[in-house]
């Protein structure tokens, strides 16, 4: 007599828990999906509106760099399980062509996540993965696994479970990090969390926050202590936001937290050496205001002259005037909160899972996604990890399930 296949839940229908569930389900298993929103992939949807960056074309060890350095090698583990090439190959089996950007990052040609989310759903659907929206997680009763849904509460027993619970970045779609007490008194350890991938406060004069929030800061280098990356920034009311910024801020929300400010430097003209600049202002003016004078001399737009001027009276002498140009120095006073992150840092300690991201505490209970200690900036390499993590979740539940 055959026996029925073993039963898995998997808490979380984010990419980590979704993908997790495939894997499952083409093993064979039979896999239960609990989701407490009323919709799946909530944080994903969002994400795709300006373009879904899935992953990015880099080399490896580049690729590797971008992930905070205390979590590089267990997630060297994940993408050698699960790498960029595979993502790009998974989703263009789900019907959805991809291409490489001018910086390297990897989209859908759709640009959107919802036609690769109604592919996903139809794939996972069609191999037997039953997906309960509403049905909230509120912990262990003994071994069993209590939800809170629209029918009551709920009792299940699986054989084994995969918490891929979210952040706590974007608590509206469902990231809130509510979570954290239950798997505290399980006897796990979880990093407090803090804002990944946010912006930083300036103190702006009020002519400059009026006039240019919103405004865009394009093609320009940022420096923060020994890291220099080229990227966009975005000025907003509160400060200066973008994917540079993102790129920097690991370091410089340390930076801020531990000394209450740090000092970010904007080169407004990275493709032209000082020298070179300089030149270039040393030709007579004329007629010209010293802000159109600028935009043709050295090709910047009023947003980056009002930048310049929020330092104090621009210089005369070219060569000064062009280390301004190249050294724009913003002291960021501090760190936006949780609610205004793209993704957050903290949660389940690398240390508390094992190779196979199971709960050192709790055997049979796996973790996966934004709910483990790791950041990365956003550029593809949030969602690359979290897709990742989910299929070494799901390989670790069928290597404890035949190992039992």
């Amino acid at each position: 007599m055959t026996s029925a296949p073993a039963t898995v839940a998997v808490i979380g229908a984010g990419p980590a828990g979704l993908m997790a569930a495939e894997r499952l389900a083409q093993a064979g298993l039979r896999v239960v999906v609990h989701e407490r929103m009323p919709s799946v992939a909530r944080k994903l949807l969002m994400a795709g509106r300006g373009g879904l960056n899935l992953t990015h074309s880099e080399p490896l060890e580049p690729f590797l760099n971008r992930y905070d350095a205390a979590a590089q090698a267990r997630i060297k583990g994940w993408l050698d399980a699960f790498s960029p090439a595979d993502l790009i190959e998974w989703v263009e089996g789900l019907g959805q062509p991809t291409f490489v950007g001018s910086s390297g990052r990897v989209f859908p040609k759709a640009m959107k996540a919802s036609p690769l989310l109604r592919a996903w759903l139809a794939r996972l659907e069609g191999l037997g993965v039953e997906i309960r929206t509403r049905s909230r997680w509120t912990g262990w009763q003994g071994e069993a696994l209590t939800f809170d849904t629209p029918d009551g509460e709920q009792i299940e027993r699986p054989d084994a479970v995969i918490l891929a619970l979210g952040g706590a970045s974007w608590a509206k779609l469902g990231s809130d990090a509510a979570w954290v007490p239950t798997l505290e008194n399980a006897g796990a350890e979880v990093a407090v969390f803090r804002p990944a991938n946010v912006g930083f406060d300036v103190a702006w004069s009020p002519n400059f926050r009026d006039r240019f929030a919103g405004t865009p800061l394009k093609g320009v280098s940022l420096t923060h202590g020994d890291r220099t990356v080229r990227g966009e920034a975005m000025i907003a009311a509160y400060g200066i936001e973008g994917g540079g910024i993102y790129a920097l801020s690991a370091g410089l929300r340390e930076a801020v937290e531990r000394d209450g400010s740090s000092v970010l430097t904007l080169d407004l003209r990275p493709d032209l050496s000082v020298e070179a600049l300089a030149q270039r202002l040393s030709k007579p003016r004329g007629k010209d205001s010293l802000s159109n004078w600028l935009r043709k001399a050295a090709r910047l737009d009023a947003a980056s002259v009002a930048l310049l001027r929020e330092g104090g009276p621009l210089p005369a002498d070219p060569a000064k005037l062009a280390a301004r140009i190249k050294g724009v120095a913003l002291t960021l006073t501090g760190v936006q909160g949780l609610s205004r992150a793209i993704s957050s840092a903290g949660g389940v300690a690398l240390d508390a899972v094992d190779d196979r991201l199971m709960l050192k505490a709790r055997p049979g209970v796996f973790a996966a996604g934004e709910m483990l200690d790791w950041e990365a900036p956003t550029g593809g390499y949030l969602l690359q990890a979290s897709f990742a993590s989910g299929v070494v979740a799901a390989d670790g539940v069928r290597a404890w399930l035949n190992g039992r």
